[in-house]
């Protein structure tokens, strides 16, 4: 077992006055966040959270979720991490999957999930709050290969996946990113993005490891981060295409204070056009290369690099390794192929999926579905997020999973999925549809139908009815030939 102190708990003793987080007017330093988690921590232990439950989190970017997040940390409780915009039955199925003990949701959610969930499960925060709280043995000593984290992603088979994260993993994470783009005294990262997604939640966990101020924004607005950006000294932010382009408009012919020094973006490839215009405009944008199996960041294009690599997500981190297999040998530079990758920020498996984690993973490498090439000097290009992954405004969506959905509804019989060009979100799903009754369905039931079942992001943005979908030899979709059924004349923007 290799152990290090509890990571809160050193970084208070170490720099207890520092400025550790800022929301609005508020400000908390390192000492008062490490004390504030202690008191949730007896307040958890009252409740009956013992070491190793599994807790659910249903709660939006504020303090309070820091503090409930360390707080599970000093009791050794691992925090699943819910994304807000997941329906009731998404929950549902995560929660069960994960067996989760409890489920704390912010205030004015509870009702939500009433339908779902026995009331004792669910705990708003103003309940855990007000318990008195009792005596608990705090954590002091984090074993690096315990899990301390567990985000579903969405699988190919349209079932969702718990990434384990083990308290290693975000250490390497937040070791390999200040290895890369170094690490100031006066460092201060915006942070707009989801702490539900790795993005967000990796930048509290370098924000402990480094001693840095963080700016935290409830959600993503252009006009709030621009001014944060322009006026409060931030160094670095994290966005992804869409948020990025939000922020140009907003900037429109300024200039980002010289103490500006990184634009972080990652969520899919970057559109040349937009780095251009970024370059033109000296913003110090770096793209990125990571997912939830990776903590966040793996690959990541150095400051040096930027200009003379524009469009490449750079080369690993320093922890990290990389290699591009094709048909089971590793492809020559400029063949494209998988991104195999290999690291201490390398999730260990998949949450009770013994078969996923061994199909994914081959001699300690992690095996992406992910489509890129190496040029020749060891720079990596992202050609494809997965053949059939949609992207949608950071978001990753899975087509298998709406499809799934589609055909529950009675009146299908089969149903594809793919991603169109969006100028707002990168890519939208649209879907095929087979009937199994002509001329029966209803456009409008069947998108509350979908909306009752999906987050927002999920549903298709355009509903087609085909004869029949596209299929190999082998009967499998092929879902890059389904745009091809529109019929000409029809309005259907392609990547």
């Amino acid at each position: 077992m290799t152990a290090l102190p509890n990571f809160l708990m050193k970084r208070a003793a170490l720099s207890p006055e520092r400025i550790a987080l800022e929301m609005d007017d508020r400000k908390v330093t390192f000492a008062e966040l490490y004390r504030n988690s202690l008191q949730l921590t007896e307040k958890l232990g009252e409740l009956g959270v013992k070491k190793g439950d599994r807790i659910s989190i249903f709660m939006s970017n504020s303090i309070e979720l820091v503090e409930v997040l360390f707080a599970l940390k000093n009791i050794g409780a691992v925090t699943v991490l819910h994304n807000l915009r997941l329906t009731a039955q998404e929950l549902s199925f995560q929660v069960e999957d994960a067996a989760s003990r409890f489920i704390l949701v912010e205030d004015g959610l509870g009702s939500f999930f009433s339908s779902v969930f026995v009331p004792e499960k669910i705990i708003p925060f103003s309940r855990l709050a007000s318990i008195n709280g009792r005596s608990v043995e705090v954590v002091e000593e984090f074993d690096l290969d315990s899990t301390d984290t567990i985000m579903y992603t969405s699988g190919t088979t349209g079932f969702p996946k718990g990434v384990k994260q083990t308290y290693g993993n975000h250490l390497w994470s937040a070791t390999g990113s200040a290895l890369n783009l170094g690490l100031h005294e006066n460092d201060c990262w915006l942070l707009a993005v989801p702490m539900f997604h790795i993005s967000g939640l990796s930048i509290l966990m370098r924000s402990v490891v480094y001693g840095m101020r963080v700016i935290i924004h409830k959600r993503f607005d252009a006009e709030a981060v621009h001014m944060d950006l322009m006026e409060r000294n931030v160094t670095i932010v994290s966005v992804v295409s869409a948020m990025l382009r939000a922020l140009l408009e907003k900037l429109g012919t300024g200039a980002y204070p010289p103490s500006f020094r990184c634009m972080l973006v990652g969520g899919g490839p970057v559109p040349k056009s937009m780095l251009e215009e970024c370059q033109e405009k000296a913003i110090p944008v770096f793209q990125t290369y990571g997912m939830t199996e990776t903590c966040s960041q793996i690959v990541t294009l150095s400051p040096e690099s930027a200009i003379a690599k524009l469009g490449s997500a750079g080369k690993p981190l320093f922890p990290c390794q990389l290699k591009i297999i094709q048909e089971g040998q590793v492809a020559a530079p400029g063949e494209t192929g998988e991104i195999v990758v290999k690291g201490p920020n390398v999730t260990p498996g998949y949450f009770n999926r013994e078969k996923a984690t061994k199909d994914s993973f081959q001699d300690g490498w992690f095996y992406t579905g992910d489509v890129g090439y190496l040029d020749e000097e060891g720079f990596l290009f992202v050609v494809d997020r997965r053949s059939d992954l949609i992207i949608s405004g950071g978001e990753n969506v899975y087509p298998a999973e709406i499809e799934a959905v589609l055909v529950s509804h009675p009146l299908i019989n089969e149903a594809g999925v793919t991603g169109v060009h969006d100028d707002r979100w990168g890519q939208v799903p649209v879907a095929f549809i087979v009937e199994n009754r002509i001329g029966l369905i209803d456009e409008e039931e069947l998108l509350s139908y979908l909306k009752e079942r999906l987050a927002g992001y999920k549903v298709p943005k355009q509903l087609h009815l085909v004869e029949a979908l596209p299929r190999n030899a082998s009967s499998k979709l092929m879902r890059r030939e389904l745009l091809k059924l529109v019929p000409e004349g029809e309005n259907v923007d392609e990547d």
